[in-house]
């Protein structure tokens, strides 16, 4: 049992010479000096020896038990000191290392800007559902049952119950249901501009499944196209500069008549034609004069009161700013941190 302490001993100090962080020693503590160390177990057998051998071999287990416990101290307070010096070693007028930080998303950017434009010409900036009745979505904008828009190659419906009045419930396939829920307070005039995320069956470089919209309503007396020619020249502007030309045409929209698209030079080649705007022209998005069926939908009389209304891409206008270069809409969804840290 004699050579059995000894080799303990020797096994132990070893153990915690070549230990290399607090943790191990705690590690070898209990290897030793345990409930179930090796120490404490020889120790244990000390009762079953004869009374002369159990003097001296309890005597010799004292002084090893000892030495570990002391060896092991030295070893703890060595790694305290060692702790103490590199924090001692820390010179303080140096510099510090600055954390990263983020930014807004460059979508969230284009909001606010495009908020703060229509703003200063009077514009109430509101939000309404993005998981919306059929009813707001469609019905009261004087689309037809069987409109292409209606079924699911084109939106996404949930399953939820259909309401008894408002129909069944889609995700927001454009932000013209805000028109619809902001003229039915008939609280006259009305100035609105509703931004928000609208979702259709598409993606390529110039759609994404999700996106945003924001919409223009504005509803009184005597208002006409001259308005709204005049509010989308001041828009276009203020948010792309004087070198940037846009244009109106002829389309059809069924919540608006007459109805207009507008179109912005191209700002990847400067109107010569491109992948992405194919013929120099980019559209941005419609406009035109609300529709008399609209306005007798939500109660609001047509022979007293007119209206314009338009709307836009957020991530389409957001591309055509001069010297943005995205040619593929997806990237701003991409999480890619090499494009995003550029805005």
């Amino acid at each position: 049992m004699q050579e059995e302490l000894l080799q303990i001993k020797n096994s132990a100090m070893y153990f915690i010479m070549d230990a290399k962080n607090p943790k191990e020693l705690e590690e070898i503590k209990l290897d030793f000096l345990g409930r179930s160390g090796k120490l404490t177990l020889i120790m244990k057998e000390l009762a079953k020896l004869p009374m002369d051998k159990r003097v001296e071999i309890g005597r010799l287990a004292n002084e090893v038990k000892n030495a570990i416990e002391d060896a092991l101290q030295t070893a703890e307070d060595s790694f305290s000191q060692k702790k103490i010096d590199k924090i001692s070693r820390i010179d303080i007028s140096e510099p510090g290392i600055l954390p990263t930080l983020g930014h807004l998303h460059l979508v969230t950017q284009a909001i606010d800007e495009i908020a703060q434009i229509f703003a200063r010409i009077g514009f109430e900036r509101v939000r309404y559902p993005e998981v919306e009745w059929d009813y707001f979505a469609f019905e009261a904008l004087n689309f037809p049952k069987n409109h292409p828009a209606r079924d699911d190659w084109e939106t996404f419906f949930t399953t939820e119950t259909p309401h008894a009045r408002y129909g069944p419930q889609v995700l927001t396939p454009h932000t013209s249901n805000g028109q619809i829920r902001e003229m039915v307070k008939n609280v006259l005039p009305i100035k609105m501009l509703n931004i928000a995320k609208t979702y259709r069956r598409q993606s390529d470089i110039s759609h994404t499944l999700m996106f945003h919209q924001f919409e223009t309503l504005c509803v009184s007396e005597n208002i006409s196209i001259a308005d709204l020619k005049g509010t989308l020249a001041y828009f276009a502007k203020s948010y792309f500069g004087e070198k940037r030309k846009t244009r109106i045409r002829p389309y059809h929209f069924q919540f608006t008549e007459p109805s207009f698209e507008v179109d912005i030079s191209c700002g990847l080649c400067n109107g010569k034609g491109c992948k992405f705007c194919k013929e120099g022209w980019l559209e941005l998005g419609g406009a035109g004069m609300v529709h008399p069926n609209v306005l007798k939908e939500v109660g609001i009389n047509p022979k007293k009161y007119a209206g314009f209304a338009s709307g836009f891409g957020v991530e389409r206008v957001l591309m055509m700013r001069e010297d943005m270069h995205i040619d593929d809409l997806r990237l701003l969804y991409a999480n890619k941190l090499e494009f995003l840290q550029q805005f």
